[in-house]
């Protein structure tokens, strides 16, 4: 089988693809390697990856139409996994319009090429927080999402609208996945664990957005049972699923810090303040569609995922320079 993954020097990407070359898959991932955080990162990430027989890298933007119509030419993919996206919830406050370009524009031409070539089937990356402050706890997948609290959010709602409106209209197979709070080994910079775990190792302080502040931390690993899964399911020919991907069981933010703490051998330093614009008080996944329809059973606790981070961080090349304590 073979599988084009875009986003796939990214973190979920990335180890989205791993997985698939250790079950004989061929892959092809295209990456455009942007800037939005180092890309030495991403280029780590995948030093393994292209020893492999089995892997092509194509470097191009998705938001490039006809560079990406090439990459599928030479990909011929029986599937398409899309997780290449315009991350970060906060920075899209300061820049809608390339978030609109990537998650929008880019997404539709995803689309446009499964559907010209067949209706190549496509698992398509969504987020939790497309829910905004839904009163409805844990979050359900038939919530109407209709109030996002930021353009990142709104973003990606139009691409899963998007998404089934090319399964209505066109009888595209997709599957909607929505992530919630993803960690793990070549997670973001910028996201919790690599942010909080920086600061503790510099004997910085952590300021905390909200004492009660809770999320549903889904170690990347359950992640990728999870879109593996629904690759499965969207091959089957199901047709339209939308999905919550997440752990289930939230966590106050503070407990996430004094774990770290824990384990990286740091007092925590914690600066309460308010949260900021477009975050949510509490992430929550009801992942029971998930579980009937591909079996998705998440099993890394919080404390194991965080063993394995700072194992990370201890032991791989991988790890940015700035979190390698001990070397």
């Amino acid at each position: 089988m073979r599988a084009l993954v875009t986003g796939g020097a990214g973190f979920i990407g990335s180890n989205v693809t791993d997985r698939l070359l250790s079950q004989d898959w061929h892959v092809t991932v295209v990456d455009n390697f942007d800037p939005y955080y180092d890309p030495a990162q991403k280029r780590r990430n995948i030093a393994d990856a292209l020893r492999h027989d089995a892997y092509s890298l194509i470097e191009c933007d998705v938001r490039d139409a006809s560079a990406l119509a090439a990459a599928f030419d030479a990909a011929q993919p029986d599937v398409v996994v899309h997780l290449a996206a315009r991350a970060g919830v906060r920075a899209s406050v300061e820049d809608p319009l390339s978030y609109a370009q990537v998650n929008e524009l880019g997404g539709l031409h995803v689309l446009a090429e499964c559907k010209s070539r067949g209706n190549v089937p496509v698992v398509y990356s969504s987020t939790s927080s497309v829910y905004g402050n839904t009163r409805q706890i844990p979050f359900r997948e038939d919530d109407p999402a209709a109030e996002p609290l930021t353009p990142y959010a709104a973003s990606k709602r139009a691409g899963e609208l998007m998404a089934h409106a090319f399964h209505h209209v066109y009888g595209l197979p997709s599957a909607v996945l929505r992530f919630f709070t993803v960690y793990g080994p070549r997670g973001r910079p910028d996201m919790a664990f690599a942010t909080f775990s920086r600061a503790l190792l510099h004997g910085e302080r952590i300021r905390l957005h909200g004492e009660a502040t809770r999320r549903d931390f889904t170690y990347v690993d359950d992640i990728v049972d999870g879109v593996l899964g629904a690759t499965e399911w969207v091959l089957d020919g199901r047709g339209f699923g939308t999905f919550n991907l997440g752990r289930s069981e939230p966590v106050v933010v503070r407990r996430l810090i004094e774990l770290l703490g824990e384990a990286l051998g740091v007092e925590p330093q914690i600066d309460l303040g308010e949260l900021q614009v477009g975050e949510s008080e509490v992430t929550a996944a009801d992942v029971s569609r998930a579980a009937e329809a591909f079996g998705y059973a998440p099993r890394v606790s919080l404390e194991e995922g965080v063993r394995r981070w700072v194992e990370w961080i201890d032991q791989s090349d991988e790890a940015p320079q700035e979190l390698q304590r001990r070397r």
